[in-house]
């Protein structure tokens, strides 16, 4: 884009993009194609934009905790926590200043009110004019009282002046009425609007986000509704939001106040009861407001916000603003496409995987690992008719009879006789029919379809996967001359096909080493495992086997070979999961992942204590060794000096006997008679008297 067109463009600040409402407000602004838009005094340009090229550049703050992920897509500059001047030269090079305060945080309102301010106390200096859009919440009408001739009738934006805010948003009130002083028209450069938002939901869910949640899950047989429920709550869909300031942009409405709400009037009872019936058990259960608090599934601060009463109409937005309304019947009405927008959003995809193989080859074992690991459903045939008669059985003795009604409970008795029946006829096993009906059941099931499944050694052949996968072909089959790849029914066939295999000798050897009543348990003595290996040889050695169903409808198969008894199957899970990717479900709850990190830091701080210790002992030991060293080695050097003393001693003797026999006698006589006579040098008299003496002998 040249210069020239981007000085057409209106710039457009909007503070807190790494928000969840002020991120989708910003990227509907920064993806608004160009048009012929009025400009800030409502004359049309002289120079548009063509169609196809951005209407505005957005500019947005970021914390700096987000700008680790690079800058967002939609945004033509984005700011790391400006500091206050450099903030204010940046609101200045803008036509419309946004601020979103929705997220009831005190900073935001201090900076939005900082940021009114300033802008009002300079506009005599602009060379333009511009606008100042609030983004304020219903919540500032949460106390309003109704006329006394029409207490049932809504509030619409006429009533702003009587509006009375809940008292944890006062704060938001004063800066609404701060904006709304701002000075009206042609002589003013800063037009004020106040955009009073009801409580946003979609693109992954805010407020609303823990019922969404506990839903997906399926966790817990009842979804709880906090508080009677009975209460109505103002609502809009984030991105409509967006296009409500899109509109104000771009028609400059004469009003200054606006409410921006769906034409829905849902209560929170009709939203919660229609989340758990789309995405969870389909049940709901009243609980207090305080055992939200003790659950920690909501702050104080939201529950006041879930626990707003009121009606409202939006009367500019509906009758001025002419936009493509992505809910306008509100969430109630649109919850099969908000549940496609939270589980794209946030990546709540299924996980579904088949496993086939030889027996022994360790299906099971391998399926239990995956479902620990991506937290999805593990489906064996047996265990899963097991479960089905589990069920009906419960369901005939009256197990939460709040629940069953009488027919449903007649419906099951007449199940399970059905299903003994055709056990009893063909020797505990049952019919194809009847078993593809509680595998369908099951996988359609909300469980299955939220988190996904793990198909364990089913199905075994061409015939089975067809009859079960590809058994309901859509209308409009056809409508697609160009693709050949066979239908299927994508929502209950696994995405990923897993052929473990392995040889006869090893599956032989291993199930020889089993002990023999796992090997009963499992079917896997030498009668009942020889005929159940050649079965499955024979099946995979078919014209068609099962494998190239998957593969004819591009789902193709993955071989691994198990060779070695890898009780952890080690490298099979790691082939697997490398092939399947990371899991797309919710991981540890920030409680859960905080017990974890004590846990870890536990372990931690017990490891390096250990640590600590064992190389204290060690030193210890070292020093201990060191002192029982010394002590020996100074033992060993008395020994030694006595022993050289003792040598010395012996070498000494002959040397003492012969001094005594020949010398002693000559010098003694010699210094005796020196002693008498005292000669002046007593040496050269004993050297002459013995030589004396010597000569005389």
């Amino acid at each position: 884009m040249d210069d020239r067109k981007q000085q057409t463009l209106k710039r457009v600040f909007v503070n807190d993009v790494d928000a969840y409402s002020s991120r989708h407000i910003a990227e509907v602004l920064g993806k608004c194609e160009a048009e012929e838009d009025s400009d800030i005094d409502g004359e049309v340009e002289e120079t548009p934009s063509p169609r196809g090229e951005p209407a505005f550049q957005v500019l947005g703050t970021v914390s700096s905790s987000s700008s680790k992920d690079g800058k967002l897509p939609f945004l033509h500059l984005q700011h790391v926590s400006p500091a206050r001047d450099e903030l204010f030269q940046l609101l200045l090079g803008c036509d419309v200043v946004v601020y979103n305060i929705t997220e009831s945080s005190t900073q935001q309102v201090e900076e939005a009110t900082w940021a009114v301010t300033v802008l009002r106390d300079e506009m005599q200096n602009f060379n333009s004019r511009k606008c100042f859009i609030l983004i304020s919440s219903v919540m500032t009408w949460a106390m309003t009282k109704p006329s006394d001739d029409k207490p049932q009738a809504p509030f619409s934006e006429e009533d702003f002046i009587r509006r009375r805010p809940h008292p944890s948003f006062r704060n938001h009130n004063n800066l609404e009425k701060l904006v709304l002083k701002l000075p009206r028209g042609k002589t003013s450069k800063l037009k004020g609007y106040v955009v009073a938002a009801g409580l946003q939901y979609g693109m992954g869910e805010n407020i609303f986000h823990y019922f969404f949640k506990v839903s997906w899950l399926m966790q817990d047989p009842k979804i709880p509704i906090f508080g009677n429920g009975t209460n109505h709550i103002p609502m809009i869909h984030v991105c409509d939001l967006g296009r409500v300031i899109r509109s104000i942009i771009k028609l400059k409405p004469k009003s200054k106040y606006i409410l921006a709400i769906d034409d829905a009037k849902n209560t929170l009872e009709d939203i919660v009861k229609t989340i758990s019936d789309v995405l969870g058990p389909e049940k709901v259960d009243k609980l207090t407001l305080q055992d939200a608090i003790t659950m920690k599934a909501f702050k104080p601060e939201e529950l006041d916000c879930l626990s707003i009463n009121l009606r409202l109409d939006a009367s500019i937005v509906s009758d001025t603003f002419n936009f493509d309304w992505i809910c306008r019947d509100g969430m109630v009405e649109n919850m099969n496409r908000i549940a496609k927008e939270y589980k794209h959003t946030r990546q709540l995809l299924p996980v579904k995987i088949c496993l086939v193989g030889p027996p022994a080859a360790g299906k099971t074992t391998v399926a239990k690992k995956l479902c620990q690991h991506y937290k999805i459903h593990h489906i064996n045939i047996n265990s899963l008719i097991e479960e089905k008669i589990t069920q009906l059985k419960e369901m005939i003795n009256g197990a939460d009879l709040d629940d069953i009604s009488e027919q449903a409970a007649a419906a099951a008795e007449e199940q399970l006789e059905m299903i003994n029946q055709s056990m009893e006829t063909n020797q505990g096993q049952l019919a194809e029919d009847q078993f593809f009906d509680i595998l369908r059941e099951k996988l359609y099931s909300k469980p299955c379809r939220n988190q996904g499944f793990v198909l364990d050694g089913f199905p075994e052949t061409s015939e089975q996967a067809k009859l079960f996968f590809s058994d309901e072909e859509p209308e409009d089959k056809d409508s697609d001359l160009t693709s050949k790849i066979p239908w299927y029914n994508k929502i209950i066939t696994p995405e990923h096909v897993f052929a473990l295999n392995a040889s006869d000798d090893f599956l032989t050897k291993r199930v020889q080493g089993l002990p023999g009543s796992l090997a009963e348990k499992m079917c896997y003595t030498q009668e009942e495992f020889v005929p159940r290996l050649a079965q499955y040889r024979q099946l995979f050695s078919a014209e068609e086997t099962v494998l190239d169903f998957f593969d004819h409808r591009e789902i193709h198969p993955e071989y691994i070979e198990i060779s070695s008894d890898d009780l952890e199957y080690t490298l099979v899970m790691k082939k697997i999961t490398e092939i399947v990717g990371v899991p797309k479900n919710y991981g540890p709850s920030p409680e859960e992942q905080e017990e974890e990190n004590q846990r870890r830091e536990k372990e931690r701080k017990q490891k390096l204590a250990a640590e600590t210790a064992e190389r204290k002992n060690r030193k210890l030991a070292a020093l201990a060794e060191m002192t029982d060293h010394y002590e020996e080695w100074k033992k060993n050097l008395l020994v030694v000096k006595q022993q050289e003393s003792e040598l010395l001693e012996a070498k000494a003797l002959p040397l003492r006997n012969y001094l005594m026999k020949y010398v002693m006698p000559s010098l003694s006589e010699a210094m005796l008679e020196c002693s008498k006579i005292k000669p002046d040098d007593p040496v050269d008299f004993l050297a002459e008297h013995l030589l004396r003496n010597n000569k005389e002998d």
